[in-house]
């Protein structure tokens, strides 16, 4: 686990005048033979307080932000997992004033069918929480999933998350799966301890949750930027010194410092 804030459940301070926006993002392996084959294997939510203005504020570099990030380190821990996982989004849906996600729908059934018959209540209340967004404005969601509801800003067809930041302009270059799939590198971790190899998933996990969050943003006209963001330095300077692979030079080499 990797978290500011104090862990699962918790949230950070809220500083004044400011609107408290959570971002969740769930990584499962993918089995589509068996029923509820999908099986989640880590998580993050992501936490920004963006300044209340009035007028989309217009940053040139990233906001700060919170994290907590948990990866299971056995099979059997998955109940921990999804516990864990239900612990922080009841508390982004209590304390949030915008909760997002990219499918966050299918983040939100694969744990739930991961839970089975124990299923945590705010993992129902959220499912329900996301059925209900689709009643109310953009700009007056408490939820917004990016993947259906940021079509206003969007003029190209494909909804997969690199391809909406690409045409926004975030820089969110992804390193992590240029030699093997992230099913290979979670065995890779699971089975024969392989630290980079969890790091790369944490790492990719994160900048989803971090990216969608801007996305939203964008589409609720709360944010916008005039030159490319790079995700990568925001997680790099956020993140210094607690995941090795920010410190590997192929990852470096992404970020405004590597290039400088």
């Amino acid at each position: 686990m990797i978290s500011d804030v104090g862990g699962p459940g918790r949230i950070p301070d809220r500083p004044p005048g400011t609107r408290l926006v959570a971002s969740i993002d769930v990584e499962w392996s993918k089995n589509y033979r068996i029923k509820n084959g999908n099986q989640a294997f880590c998580y993050s939510v992501v936490w920004l307080a963006v300044p209340l203005d009035g007028e989309p504020l217009v940053v040139t570099s990233g906001l700060p932000f919170w994290a907590t990030s948990v990866y299971l380190d056995r099979e059997d821990e998955r109940p921990d997992l999804v516990q864990a996982a239900a612990s922080d989004i009841g508390a982004a849906a209590d304390a949030a004033d915008l909760v997002v996600g990219h499918q966050l729908c299918s983040d939100l059934a694969v744990l739930a069918a991961n839970a089975g018959t124990a299923a945590p209540a705010a993992l129902a209340a959220a499912r329900q929480a996301w059925r209900d967004r689709r009643h109310a404005a953009v700009r007056d969601q408490r939820i917004l999933d990016t993947r259906f509801d940021a079509g206003a800003v969007l003029s190209h067809t494909s909804r997969r998350l690199v391809d909406v930041c690409g045409e926004l302009g975030l820089d969110v270059t992804q390193p992590e799966l240029a030699r093997k799939s992230m099913t290979a590198l979670n065995r890779d971790w699971l089975h024969n301890a392989d630290t980079e190899a969890r790091e790369r998933i944490t790492v990719l996990n994160l900048r989803h949750s971090l990216s969608t969050a801007y996305v939203a943003l964008r589409a609720t006209g709360t944010l916008t930027w005039q030159t490319p963001l790079n995700v990568n330095t925001m997680l790099a300077d956020r993140l210094a010194g607690r995941v090795g692979w920010l410190q590997h030079p192929t990852f470096r080499a992404l970020t405004h410092r590597g290039r400088e």
